[in-house]
């Protein structure tokens, strides 16, 4: 059964600068039955403690990722056992670097956000200077270094959710799936977005029931994440010439969520442990051409569906499908489907 929890206070830390650690005054829990998490019981309540610095430290663990400027966004965080989770919002347009490194699991969603410029590193995968970052999501296994950088062009807002591997209540649907593990830059999966924005309404705005029902779905986000991490491992032969089709999932969904960017050969190589020789060649063997021209034909399907009702102008259009120049978005459009991109437009008028 939850711990039932007074509610906390608002408290105040010194700068995230000064790498000095920070006490949480929090209210006194009724019953101490459940091992805490991070060393704290506080359980989500109608109003979420706020933090106005960079960085909570309870217990002597951090329980949060660092975030400076500290006067850049609002924090709210809430825990129960065997998770925490934290709303976090820009206030501003100012730059604001995250860092985050613990013994603990994080899965970040990017509930909404677009960025002039920035850099996400995530340990173990290529950096992504991903614009448009909108539901996306990115998982940081425990004992990863996870940093990023945001200059904001839109307000964002974003969810933290802490998940303690060793907490007894979901310990052995961690270790069940922990082979598979495997680090996640701004991908997508809708059954896990549902999920967690289902616990998100929950910390927001919870009823009476809601305590039982709260920790019930916190349970289903663990669960979606091992049933994530085993389909991203699952074994499949190679096929003859060609990847396999673990392989090709990867790299597609990866070309898919990096449509606007350039992506190396390397990068690709890299994600599906291939040479750059050897994945260039059973790559062509997989799909009848080359990755370079792939990328460009997914971009242009892009476009196709964008111009079909278009919202945005033809450059617009093309930037947001990754073409820096008006004339080289044509130029490729042309060559693709024969028309213009404004001629392929009127084509449906």
């Amino acid at each position: 059964m939850l711990t039932d929890f007074v509610t906390a206070h608002e408290t105040h830390c010194r700068s995230v600068d000064e790498e000095a650690p920070c006490a949480l005054p929090v209210g006194t829990p009724r019953s101490t039955g459940q091992r805490p998490l991070f060393g704290d019981n506080r359980m989500p309540g109608r109003d979420p403690i706020r933090l106005p610095r960079g960085r909570a430290d309870v217990g002597g663990i951090p329980s949060t990722a660092t975030i400076a400027p500290a006067k850049a966004v609002t924090r709210r965080v809430a825990t129960w056992p065997g998770m925490a989770a934290e709303l976090v919002e820009l206030t501003g347009y100012d730059r604001v670097q995250i860092r985050f490194r613990a013994p603990m699991h994080l899965l970040v969603i990017y509930e909404q956000g677009v960025r002039r410029a920035g850099e996400s590193q995530l340990e173990g995968l290529p950096s992504s200077t991903l614009r448009d970052f909108t539901r996306k999501l990115t998982f940081v296994p425990a004992g990863h270094d996870f940093r990023e950088t945001i200059e904001p062009r839109t307000l964002a807002r974003l969810v933290y959710f802490y998940f303690d591997a060793t907490d007894p209540h979901f310990e052995s649907k961690w270790r069940a799936g922990e082979a598979a593990f495997a680090p996640r830059l701004f991908f997508e999966d809708t059954t896990l977005w549902d999920t967690a924005l289902k616990l998100k309404r929950l910390i927001q705005e919870p009823t009476a029931e809601d305590p039982h029902y709260l920790e019930a779905v916190g349970a289903v986000l663990v669960h979606e994440l091992v049933r994530l991490n085993r389909g991203g491992a699952r074994a499949e032969p190679l096929a003859r010439g060609g990847l396999a089709a673990w392989q090709k999932r990867v790299v597609t969904a990866y070309i898919e969520e990096h449509l606007a960017e350039p992506i190396s050969l390397a990068t690709l190589a890299q994600l599906v442990h291939l040479s750059p020789y050897h994945f260039c060649r059973t790559f062509k063997q997989s799909f009848g051409m080359p990755p370079h021209r792939y990328h460009t034909s997914r971009r242009i399907e892009r476009a196709k569906a964008m111009l079909v009702k278009p919202a945005f102008s033809v450059t617009d259009i093309g930037l947001t499908v990754g073409f820096s120049e008006t004339s080289s978005f044509t130029a490729a459009f042309r060559k693709a489907t024969g028309l213009t991109p404004t001629a392929y437009h009127r084509s449906f008028g």
